[in-house]
């Protein structure tokens, strides 16, 4: 028979191209046939091995169905498809997995948007289904680059531009859902899909962020479509899954086209979208993941280092944004983990759960300490420019735009300091008081020779703003512990600085540390409280630990308040400051001993202000004795003593009548007329020790202490720094006095002299007094000096041992003769064999 008859016979033709014939319809319009489609999928199922076969069969016809423009037909071949997909799950269908996907690529390039949106449907059915066994060869780097240019699609219709961008936006959710769950898949985290998968969705995220900026509200809040068919909602849902799914590894492939995406549509001023957008990430991700998220916006914040200051300052601000969320998370981890009890047995021997912050805790601040030097440079460069040009609108301008980048970093490092946990907090504050520049003194951090006086007074105001947020809230057991004398000495040495507004904040930093009970809101303004006990204040019996802290670090308290009450340039707050760290450090630290001491602080305030030798103007001298007033009236009444009340409300009455000037309610109002002196002979008008001395006579208090006045003691080893020529020259008179004169030298020895060498009994209190000198040097001395003089011994102990190594180290004897130079002339000795010594070891 000829083979030509035998092409035309339809029964000749294998069953499966049959099976597949028989479902497409005359008519398209009739739609597949259920009949014929029920008994291709009970073939397909009995016949696995035929899979292929239909599926490239399929394939075939429906690749010339779409050139012929024959849409209907394409429809019923991908239902077909999709129904013989969900039906078949055996390993055989991996070949016709190939057709599958090369139909659906066969859809996805053509322009007609109806037949991309259906090959984007039947490829989402395909993701979701599960494979029992995974696979080798497939690749999906089309399918990415496809859903992501439908993603970004311009068509002139709005309604097919929203159909195809949901479209690619669903594909690429199903490439995600089908790759993340297969190990072989690995390959969609890397760099050239992520490049492509991040910017698709941050791109319709951002195109409804722009309609609502315009005013046109996004489809959630009104619109009325569907939220799978909103292109923003959509977006954020693939955007979040993506994330959530992202491994360890994968996190920094993931994050950082994000931030080339804000960068290249300049998202960062104004960045309420980038913000939005790192909120989304820290909120999807794992929360062991946080910090590779801050590592890489710290690491975007150093490549704009030199751009404008309102990009820089919406990266901080995004930065603040993750560094919150992150806190907040490990801090939660922490609450959540502590109620087993296996984990508290776990955590006395391990480390706690939240720790993975603890390597980002310095870089973090070192970073953000970076920058605000950065900022601190370039305005008061900006500054000097501004004053040598004549442009003065466009330098405010730019000095107001770096105050914006300060405060935002700021706001980073207290709200960063103050979620912490208070064992890292206690760290952190002592980090960044280290960081705290004194003008003229060595400085690890910054140069403050180079910022000049007025950038070093702008960190300083910074960094102790943010300190001031970092300690709002830190309740800690013992002072001890919340004022170490690493962080307290520098803390100090600030509060002596010829600055009221660097002493006010000092002080708020000692409030926050001091008042663990929250009493500073009751004590707020410096007044003449009636009745302290209406003000209920809390308070606890002082601990063993604070009765030490203040034996040892109270006199250094004590002189610091001294000092600062003194300063001319003092305005109110910083006397109701004053009166505030008085009034706390009485309900926080004050058993019978301070409160003598406290007393005996007021008493040489009024003495200070009324002496003669101080040069003081008169309001701080009034000032002065209307703190000291204050301060006595609360402190009556808070020791509930009878006569000590007494005692204060007879004064404060005579003062209300003649001197209304010495109390706080009078002197610190805008109009109130000072007095051209102090009328110091009127004694009723004034605390006298000898009265409260004897009101205070009996058990619980050492009156007789009274008497002895208080003098302030050098305890700081950081002093207030006047000039570099006074320190100086203080030096060299020290070491021109501390030399001996020539007479001393050559004094005579007389027997009383020896008498006085040879008598023993002063020398153990002579060496007391000698060790307590030293360790006092090295306790309180400045480092540079100790190493200093450690370096001028250590150079005194090599001279000693190289003299020494001369003198012993000889070159060995030997009989041929040694050469020695006398008068100029070589001579060689010989020395015979038996004079000569050998060691033990060489001896046989």
């Amino acid at each position: 028979m000829p083979a030509g008859v035998c092409g035309c016979c339809g029964p000749l033709r294998p069953r499966y191209k049959r099976l597949v014939d028989n479902i497409f319809p005359e008519d398209p319009k009739d739609g597949l046939s259920k009949s014929d489609m029920e008994k291709l999928t009970f073939y397909a199922v009995s016949a696995p091995e035929k899979l292929d076969r239909i599926g490239a069969y399929l394939a075939e016809r429906l690749s010339r169905d779409v050139v012929r423009h024959r849409y209907g037909y394409v429809v019923i071949a991908m239902e077909a498809l999709d129904q013989l997909l969900m039906a078949c799950h055996s390993q055989s269908i991996k070949p016709f997995v190939e057709s599958f996907l090369h139909m659906v690529a066969k859809l996805l390039e053509s322009r007609e948007p109806d037949l991309q949106v259906l090959g984007t449907n039947s490829f989402v059915k395909f993701a979701n289904i599960e494979e029992d066994t995974p696979s080798y060869h497939r690749r999906y780097d089309f399918f990415v680059s496809q859903f992501s240019a439908m993603c970004h699609s311009t068509h002139e219709d709005p309604e097919t531009r929203t159909r195809i961008r949901v479209a690619g936006i669903k594909g690429l959710q199903g490439v995600v859902r089908k790759t993340v769950n297969d190990e072989l898949q690995a390959i969609i985290w890397e760099p050239q899909h992520m490049d492509k998968l991040i910017p698709s969705m941050l791109f319709n995220m951002q195109d409804s962020e722009d309609l609502d900026r315009a005013g046109h509200p996004s489809t959630p809040s009104g619109a009325g479509q569907d939220g799978d068919e909103n292109p923003a909602a959509l977006a954020e849902s693939c955007f979040r899954e993506l994330l959530g799914r992202a491994a360890y590894g994968n996190m920094n492939n993931a994050v950082r086209p994000v931030l080339v995406h804000l960068d290249s549509h300049h998202l960062w001023d104004p960045n309420e979208f980038a913000v939005s957008c790192f909120r989304i990430i820290m909120y999807s991700i794992q929360a062991q993941h946080s910090h590779h998220v801050i590592q890489q916006v710290l690491n975007h914040l150093d490549h704009h280092n030199k751009n404008t200051p309102r990009v820089r300052a919406g990266i901080v601000q995004v930065l603040l944004e993750t560094v919150a969320i992150a806190a907040k998370g490990s801090v939660g981890m922490i609450q959540e983990s502590k109620r087993s009890d296996a984990f508290i047995y776990e955590n006395e021997i391990s480390t706690p759960p939240n720790l993975w912050l603890g390597p980002t805790v310095l870089e973090v601040f070192n970073t953000l300490l970076k920058h605000l030097r950065m900022s601190v440079d370039f305005e008061l460069g900006e500054t000097s420019r501004r004053n040598s040009s004549s442009s003065v609108s466009s330098g405010r301008g730019k000095e107001s735009e770096e105050r914006i980048v300060q405060n935002a970093i700021i706001q980073t490092i207290g709200f960063f300091g103050g979620n912490l946990p208070d064992y890292q907090r206690a760290e952190v504050m002592m980090f960044v008081m280290g960081k705290v520049p004194v003008y003229g003194t060595p400085c690890h951090s910054l140069d403050t020779v180079k910022i000049g006086h007025q950038g070093t007074k702008r960190i300083q105001t910074m960094l102790l703003s943010s300190l001031i947020m970092v300690t709002s809230g830190f309740k800690s057991k013992s002072m001890a512990a919340a004022l170490p004398p690493p962080f307290l000495d520098p803390l100090f040495s600030i509060s002596l600085m010829e600055d009221s507004e660097l002493r006010q904040l000092v002080l708020e930093i000692l409030h926050n540390i001091i008042d663990r009970h929250d009493n500073r809101a009751k004590l707020r303004g410096i007044r003449i409280i009636p009745n302290v006990a209406a003000l209920k204040i809390k308070r606890e019996k002082i601990s063993k630990q604070d009765v030490a802290f203040m034996k040892k670090h109270g006199q250094q308290l004590y002189r610091h308040i001294y000092l600062g009450c003194k300063e001319e340039d003092n305005v109110h707050k910083n006397f109701e400051l004053l009166f505030t760290t008085l009034a706390t450090v009485t309900i926080e630290l004050a058993n019978e001993e301070v409160v003598i001491d406290l007393i005996r602080l007021a008493i040489a305030l009024q003495d200070m202000a009324l002496g003669s030798e101080e040069n003081m103007p008169m309001f701080i001298r009034c000032g002065i004795n209307a703190l000291v007033a204050a301060y006595l009236n609360f402190l009556s009444q808070m020791i509930a003593n009878p006569p000590f009340c007494q005692h204060v409300s007879k004064v404060i009455e005579l003062r209300n009548l003649d001197a209304p000037y010495l109390l706080p309610e009078h002197i610190f109002r805008d109009k109130c007329r000072l007095p051209e002196s102090l009328d110091k002979e009127d004694r009723q008008l004034y605390f006298q020790t000898a009265d409260m001395a004897e009101c205070l006579a009996g058990p619980g208090y050492n009156a007789e202490r009274l008497s002895i006045p208080y003098i302030p003691q050098v305890t700081d080893r950081l002093t207030r720094r006047k000039s570099f020529v006074d320190t100086i020259s203080l030096q060299v008179d020290i070491m021109s006095n501390s030399l001996p004169d020539k007479s001393q030298l050559a004094e005579e020895i007389t027997f009383e002299t020896l008498k006085k060498a040879i008598d023993t009994t002063g020398l153990e209190e002579q060496e007391r007094e000698k060790r307590r000198q030293v360790m006092e040097k090295f306790q309180k001395a400045p480092f540079e000096e100790i190493a200093a003089h450690c370096e001028s011994k250590a150079n005194m102990l090599h001279d000693r041992l190289a003299q020494i190594f001369e003198l012993t180290i000889r070159p060995p004897p030997s009989p041929s003769g040694v050469v020695s130079i006398s008068a100029g002339h070589t001579q060689h000795q010989s020395v015979p064999i038996y004079e000569m010594k050998f060691p033990d070891l060489c001896v046989y």
